[in-house]
């Protein structure tokens, strides 16, 4: 693996590793990244003194600098680029709704699948995420019915989210959805399917139907407050 990098009119043929989830320096260094999107990870090894990397997003938590670990240098890096150098150009943008907190920076994420059944069916998600400081997310499929905008998306075609806890509602858990979600430190499943891929990989799941079991967690949540 040795992509060359153009600054100016020089070019260097340092080793590159995009979307990293692990590093191992060594010689040759060793690397897992996401490719596809996130749904395949690969295993790729790096040689050369120097090589540049970057991480998936939420891939590595944050660790404090050592007490008298020397500081780390950072060299700002400008590239020159031409209009011909962009193969993809951004046409339009859709503001984000005002006062809604990030998908990508929500510390609680309430998602919704086709088990909420209808778009008037997430008004107990949003009262939940509303109560516990967090947002909703949606699947795919809610999207590709109208239900929800797809800025609510977590997924593959969506927004890779990393919050404390996931509730997830209904969700079948498709692996384009776990992609998105792999990187929640708790996920709390809400399924009547107590084999969906969704209940499997949860760290705590309810069996029964959402709708009963939602207005029981709001009205707990009122409780405690």
């Amino acid at each position: 693996m040795k992509p060359f990098l153009r600054s100016g009119d020089f070019w260097s043929g340092l080793a590159l590793a995009a979307n990293c989830t692990d590093v191992r320096p060594g010689s040759p260094w060793q690397v897992t990244r996401q490719r596809w999107g996130g749904s395949l990870l690969e295993e790729a090894a790096l040689e050369g003194d120097t090589v540049l990397l970057t991480a998936a997003p939420h891939a590595f938590a944050p660790v404090p600098m050592a007490e008298g670990s020397a500081p780390i240098a950072v060299q700002p890096f400008q590239p020159d680029l031409a209009d011909r150098d962009f193969r993809v150009r951004i046409t339009s943008r859709v503001p984000a709704e005002a006062g809604r907190i990030s998908l990508a920076d929500a510390r609680v994420v309430v998602g919704g699948g086709r088990g909420v059944g209808s778009a008037e069916g997430f008004a107990e998600l949003d009262e939940l995420a509303a109560l516990l400081g967090g947002t909703v997310g949606v699947s795919r499929v809610v999207t590709s019915a109208g239900w929800r905008p797809h800025a609510q998306e977590v997924g593959q075609t969506g927004t890779r989210i990393a919050p404390d806890l996931y509730i997830a509602c209904g969700i079948s858990g498709a692996i384009q959805h776990m992609v998105g979600a792999r990187s929640a430190k708790a996920i709390l499943a809400i399924n009547t399917d107590r084999d969906a891929p969704m209940v499997t990989r949860a760290t705590y799941a309810v069996i029964g139907d959402l709708h009963t079991i939602l207005p029981a967690i709001i009205a707990a949540v009122r409780a405690a407050r």
